[in-house]
């Protein structure tokens, strides 16, 4: 249980919207939640329109988002909320029982900031929202690297076209660490690689993405692999 054990820490909590559509889950999810010290359960929707609603009346940090939903299914839900249209898009970690490569495709389409099986542990689901709340992306598990690979010629890309080109515009050093984020490497295991602080990835990512105008660690690693500044293999 040493992993449920709430991060250090005086800032205010990480506020969590649970959008499930299954009470039982949904009431696991809130339990689960609600006993870290460092989150707080926000809200709660049963279903796909009352997920967008209720994100939008309370604003939370990070929005989780089941996938199969009634009249409105978790995907299009995440697009309305964290989609390229939006101008404030929110953090979305998109949670399902089905392991589909095509799933996981339109949850990133969509502007999902994780992906994680309703399979996995607590201390996965709490640590899949302390990363995201933390401007990170979910993207560790193997699966999900290989799809970004396969699929990234599909996935949305920011509006500039030039954003391959600002790459010269980077230092070898953010270069360095832009590889290690395709590769799904966290803030931490970056740190852990180049032998640098946790805050200096952190610096380093925020200056990548506001040189190649991007969103989000999503979107970095599908420009990575679309240039070919990374390679998936198997």
């Amino acid at each position: 249980m040493s992993e449920l054990r709430p991060e250090s820490g005086s800032g205010a909590p990480t506020r969590v919207l649970v959008c499930e559509d299954q009470e039982l889950v949904r009431a696991g999810y809130v339990t689960i939640f609600s006993a870290q010290r460092d989150l707080e359960v926000v809200g709660e929707a049963g279903d796909g329109r009352s997920a967008v609603e209720t994100a939008r009346w309370l604003c939370p940090d990070v929005v989780v988002m089941d996938i199969r939903m009634p009249g409105l299914d978790g995907i299009e839900a995440t697009r309305l909320l964290a989609g390229p249209d939006v101008a404030a898009p929110m953090k979305v970690l998109v949670v399902t029982t089905f392991n589909v490569d095509e799933y996981v495709y339109e949850a990133l389409r969509a502007g999902a900031s994780g992906f994680l099986l309703k399979d996995s542990p607590p201390s996965a689901l709490v640590h899949g929202v302390r990363t995201i709340a933390a401007g990170e992306s979910l993207l560790a598990p193997a699966v999900t690297r290989q799809l970004v690979g396969r699929f990234a010629d599909r996935i949305s890309q920011p509006r500039k076209p030039a954003a391959t080109e600002a790459l010269s515009a980077l230092t070898p050093r953010e270069t360095e660490v832009l590889k290690l984020v395709a590769e799904g490497l966290s803030n931490a295991e970056i740190a852990e690689r180049m032998v640098i602080s946790r805050e200096t990835v952190k610096t380093y990512v925020s200056r990548i993405l506001t040189k190649l105008d991007l969103r989000d660690r999503v979107q970095a690693v599908v420009l990575a692999h679309r240039i070919g500044l990374v390679t998936v293999a198997g």
